[in-house]
């Protein structure tokens, strides 16, 4: 899924030392350091993530906001943000607020591209949405953080995750040993983290102590597929950017089952995401598949109250 998505803006300026428009009545709680050698061996630090903990980040002059959920679309949120040419995008992953916090702010600003006044600087690590510190790391940061979520049908996203991570152990056991503590029984697993990820109400609210909800945006990960349009026009409406990216940018690539870019000014084809987005899913029994929407479904009802937002996946 993913996520969150989410995304954060931060000023690359004074510390965030502009102030940025007031949208909440209640209070969120308020709670440097010297830049490695050089950037090269910055880059050099961003290794790849664990599967668990695992969503992102985009920054603006004065405002912030995070978005999250590891395979849950923000690759693709990314991607098509960076059509638009107010936004500039780190493409790695920095993992700052839940790997590198140690490594201080100046640090993290230093990863960030240059942008022109007015522009937005934006990063994804999908597993902020989940990690325990996060949100009070980036509410030391700027409360006034907004963030972007990307989530989508939890079963769908933990059969994802599952296959990426097949695609990489081939050895790896069933999905169904993996999701279910038994059986007999068809107790689910919430150990294993392709599960864990989905409880997206438990995460959200760790977050909601720090930020009220009128500083989120909840994407929908299958109408970033289905109207990819329609969920960027949205996106861009809450980070207050003008409506650049439409219908004209976007094909649906049959092959791979989500919606690319079509051919970009000066290239001479389309962009689509890389071999490892659209794989097909294994065979799982319907069963496994049940169990898992029922399990589910309490705490979907939950994300539905707290995000104010119904995704439909009941």
């Amino acid at each position: 899924m993913v996520l969150i998505f989410t995304y954060f803006f931060y000023c690359l300026t004074g510390f965030c030392d502009s102030t940025p428009r007031a949208i909440f009545k209640q209070q969120a709680p308020h709670r440097g350091y010297d830049i490695s050698d050089d950037r090269r061996r910055m880059l050099e630090d961003l290794r790849p993530s664990p599967r668990f903990p695992l969503d992102s980040s985009s920054v603006r002059n004065g405002t912030a906001a995070p978005r999250a959920q590891q395979k849950g679309g923000t690759r693709a949120l990314l991607e098509f943000l960076r059509i638009h040419p107010d936004v500039r995008a780190f493409g790695a992953e920095p993992h700052f607020f839940d790997r590198f916090y140690d490594k201080g702010l100046e640090w993290y600003r230093s990863l960030m591209p240059r942008t022109l006044d007015g522009q937005i600087t934006m990063e994804k690590t999908p597993s902020y949405f989940v990690t325990k510190e996060a949100p009070s790391r980036v509410c030391t940061m700027n409360c006034q953080t907004k963030l972007i979520v990307v989530v989508r049908d939890p079963v769908t996203r933990a059969v994802s995750d599952y296959t990426q991570t097949l695609s990489k152990n081939p050895g790896l056991p069933s999905f169904q040993s993996l999701a279910l503590k038994n059986a007999t029984t068809g107790l689910i697993d919430t150990s294993w983290s392709a599960v864990r990820i989905g409880l997206y109400a438990k995460h959200l609210e760790s977050w909601l102590q720090y930020f009220p909800l009128s500083q989120f945006l909840f994407v929908s990960g299958e109408r970033l597929v289905s109207d990819p349009a329609g969920e960027m026009g949205r996106v861009q409406d809450f980070l207050g950017l003008k409506r650049v990216i439409s219908d004209k940018h976007f094909y649906f690539n049959q092959t791979k089952g989500f919606p690319c870019l079509k051919k970009p000014e000066g290239s001479s084809r389309p962009r689509c995401l890389g071999k490892s987005k659209g794989r097909p899913h294994p065979d799982i029994h319907s069963d496994v598949l049940q169990r898992l929407r029922d399990f589910y479904r309490p705490f979907n009802q939950r994300f539905y109250q707290l995000s104010g937002q119904d995704f439909g996946w009941d």
